[in-house]
């Protein structure tokens, strides 16, 4: 079983990349979609952020408003810090029961954990491969604007926040630059997908 961390920055293509070793045969395990859930009522979170944050950050029907709870945290690594230390746990016990069921049904199986702060906050370590997904940053820019529809200078300093991918690049074991075209990216990712193949922990088991 090889378990594989996917990161990079803002609108840096990482789920794109994500979408295409899915299809290649590796299991996708997306961290974002997980911290969703953890936020829900009854989820592992939800108590915890809710005293920590208060009344104001949820909708009418009780549900986390996850925009009004970004905004709060968005300018205060203090609270950023908070909410990190309330959201990250449950999300990588999900994470590692998700990866155990997939190795105890498939050890021959790549896992793919596709996560933004998996550098950050130091859990590349769990990762037995590390692949990160970079591009230009008026790419970023750009893209996060045609995708979101965000003001370019609220894009901007949200990139002035996030570890430059410069300092990324020395934690990577594999790097996909996805400025080019689609098919690039496309050929780039089944060159990786191939290598993590080749890795005896992966394929001695398949």
């Amino acid at each position: 079983m090889l378990k594989v961390g996917l990161t990079g920055g803002l609108a840096t293509g990482k789920s794109f990349v994500g979408a295409a070793l899915a299809e290649l045969g590796c299991y996708l395990i997306k961290a974002d979609e997980l911290g969703h859930q953890v936020l829900l009522p009854g989820g592992e979170a939800y108590d915890g952020v809710v005293r920590e944050f208060g009344a104001r950050i949820l909708n009418p029907d009780g549900t986390i408003d996850r925009k009004r709870l970004a905004a709060d945290v968005f300018d205060d690594p203090e609270r950023l810090a908070a909410l990190n230390r309330l959201v990250h746990p449950p999300v990588i016990r999900r994470e590692e029961e998700f990866v155990a069921k997939i190795a105890a049904r498939e050890p021959g199986a790549i896992a793919v954990v596709e996560a933004a702060i998996l550098i950050e906050t130091g859990s590349y370590k769990r990762f037995d491969a590390i692949i990160l997904a970079v591009c230009g940053e008026e790419q970023q820019v750009e893209r996060a604007v045609l995708r979101d529809g965000s003001d370019p200078e609220v894009v901007r300093a949200r990139i002035r926040r996030q570890m430059p991918l410069d300092e990324k690049r020395k934690y990577a074991t594999y790097i996909i630059d996805t400025s080019g075209s689609k098919e690039d990216t496309l050929r780039q990712t089944r060159a990786v997908y191939n290598l993590l193949r080749s890795i005896p922990q992966c394929s001695s088991a398949s």
